[in-house]
């Protein structure tokens, strides 16, 4: 049996049978849980080398992501997003392809308790401005290797709520260099006690 210390035990209660098969789960601490904190920067706290995430570019290129990486680098995305005027319950639109900086944001978001939206790069104009309308979406981030960001330029006159635009993989006029800027802030973010957790909105 795993007798390790597991982050899962404070928020986890598993009653096993006599075999070790699980009978019954009940989650605990849920008021308390937000996952980029918990997880992904407690992990890189137990081990800091572990690998996260191996990325896989288009051209084969394998790129590893340690737990530490992702710590610092989703804190260094959630000063740069705060820096931005992006707060928490801010709704944040995501459109990355499977590019490593999805995860960046993501957990960026999730420190900064700002709420994101994931969406596909197929969206084509009346799509996006639906999506804008709907949700009240302030900020987007975009990958340049589709046609959307073209779209989104297309409607952003209709949709006033807009008016933080980044992109990766890429530059273009109007819109911020995330791959750039977000590098440029600190690798801390602290967790206060506004920080997301429980039933705010994720």
């Amino acid at each position: 049996r795993d007798t390790k210390e597991r982050i899962y035990h404070k928020f986890i209660d598993i009653v096993e049978d006599e075999m070790g098969t699980p009978t019954s789960i009940k989650f605990k601490n849920e008021d308390k849980f937000n996952f980029a904190f918990d997880l992904v920067d407690e992990l890189s706290r137990r081990e800091p080398e572990k690998v996260a995430m191996l990325h896989i570019s288009k051209d084969k290129v394998e790129t590893p992501f340690t737990f530490t990486d992702m710590r610092k680098m989703s804190s260094q995305c959630a000063n740069y997003f705060a820096s931005l005027g992006i707060k928490k319950g801010d709704r944040v639109m995501l459109i990355l392809k499977r590019h490593y900086q999805f995860w960046i944001a993501m957990l960026g978001l999730n420190k900064l308790g700002a709420i994101a939206i994931p969406a596909v790069d197929q969206l084509q104009e009346h799509d996006l401005e639906y999506r804008f309308q709907s949700a009240g979406v302030s900020a987007i981030v975009c990958t340049a290797d589709s046609e959307v960001s073209n779209h989104i330029d297309a409607v952003q006159p209709k949709c006033p709520d807009l008016k933080i635009k980044m992109i990766v993989n890429g530059e273009k006029d109007g819109w911020r260099n995330f791959d750039e800027e977000y590098k440029r802030f600190s690798s801390h973010f602290e967790r206060t006690e506004d920080s997301p957790c429980g039933n705010d909105t994720m």
